[in-house]
């Protein structure tokens, strides 16, 4: 991997919204982009390689947030404002579901080991879970005030992670529900992203603390300050396929790169005024993009 990171900046604005998260879906030629218009309620679709941008209009204040491929060759979503989970088929056809909890605030989601869909409830302090045919669990955190955030499914098919963002911590949720929280050495470190690499290890962002944290198959964290921590706001995190961590800093516009024992390898300023980076994850070109909320997806190389 390059120290220096080449960027690829494509246009996907429209009504002066841009994307926030991004995820890798079905699409023409082998698969696409999809991604979230949190301001103006719609989801997005890009085909690199010249595939073309095509947009799926959903309710405009429902805020589609975090989206996940599903079990089922569909993206999956929550819709934030709406308090609802949306399902988009690869041609755009969109249902949505109803939690039993109302305006629960629904955020992160990813598909579990069990085929199910798992997200979180920001509002209640919930875990939720919903099978494709449409039922729906809830699972409450012991955790006062913990603010779930976003989750991922863990390396060892038995469990899923998530961000405990007023908790300061982040926690393993087991397929029956049991959460265990796991604190963050740092005092208001308030993580939001999570990412799981190939050896087992936890990551997450520490957007409060200018840091990511690795929390190891041993139970042990270790933090690695950015080197502008006190400004830098890391948001999402991803591991591609070499191992590499990148992660988004929302807060000074640029992405790093961590080699997996925390090294930093890379800590580049994205183009342009005011990039705001938000999502990130490797593309079905193999490459790494990000979601700049300007209203850009940019290709990292």
């Amino acid at each position: 991997m390059p120290r220096r990171p080449q960027f690829t900046a494509y246009d996907v604005s429209s009504g002066g919204t841009g994307p926030y998260s991004l995820a890798t879906g079905p699409g023409p030629g082998g698969g696409a982009l999809w991604f979230t218009y949190a301001g103006d309620g719609r989801i997005g679709r890009f085909v690199p390689g010249g595939g073309g941008l095509t947009s799926f209009a959903l309710a405009p204040d429902s805020r589609p947030t975090v989206l996940t491929p599903g079990p089922d060759a569909a993206l999956w979503f929550t819709l934030n404002g709406a308090g609802r989970i949306g399902r988009i088929s690869g041609d755009g056809e969109v249902r949505e579901y109803a939690p039993p909890t109302a305006d629960s605030g629904p955020y992160g989601i990813a598909t579990g080991p069990d085929g199910a869909l798992w997200f979180t409830e920001m509002t209640p302090g919930r875990i939720g879970r919903l099978t494709p045919e449409g039922e729906f669990t809830e699972f409450p955190l012991a955790v006062p005030g913990a603010f779930p955030s976003m989750l991922v499914a863990g390396a060892d098919g038995r469990a899923l992670w998530c961000t405990l963002n007023q908790a300061h911590a982040v926690a393993r949720v087991a397929l029956d529900g049991t959460v265990t929280a796991h604190p963050l050495p740092t005092p208001g470190a308030a993580p939001v992203g999570i990412a799981v690499s190939p050896d087992g290890s936890v990551w997450c962002t520490e957007i409060a603390a200018g840091a990511l944290a690795r929390l190891a198959p041993d139970g042990r964290v270790t933090e690695h300050p950015l080197p502008d921590r006190e400004t830098a706001r890391p948001h999402a995190v991803t591991v591609a396929p070499d191992g590499t961590v990148w992660c988004t800093a929302w807060g000074t516009g640029r992405v790093c790169a961590l080699a997996p024992d925390g090294t930093v390898l890379a800590y580049e300023q994205l183009p342009g005024e005011a990039p705001e980076p938000h999502g990130i994850t490797t593309g079905p070109d193999g490459a790494v993009w990000t979601a700049l909320e300007r209203g850009e997806l940019v290709r990292v190389d």
